[in-house]
């Protein structure tokens, strides 16, 4: 969901307009983001590349 899709309840404005300080403080926070710019698929992906280099240590080491 982005800034873009809400609605600001103090002003009934697009919250990425920012017309009021409610609106500018969440449009900052929505685009600070959460993980440090990691998005979801980039954290499945890190995962996965995880998980194979596992595999793969454990088929070498003969474990």
């Amino acid at each position: 969901m982005s800034c873009d899709d809400l609605v600001c309840a103090r002003c009934a404005h697009p919250v990425a307009e920012g017309r009021c300080p409610l609106c500018r403080a969440n449009r900052d926070r929505m685009h600070q983001g959460g993980l440090g710019g990691m998005t979801p698929a980039l954290v499945s992906l890190a995962l996965i590349v995880l998980f194979f280099l596992t595999l793969v240590l454990k088929h070498l080491t003969g474990a």
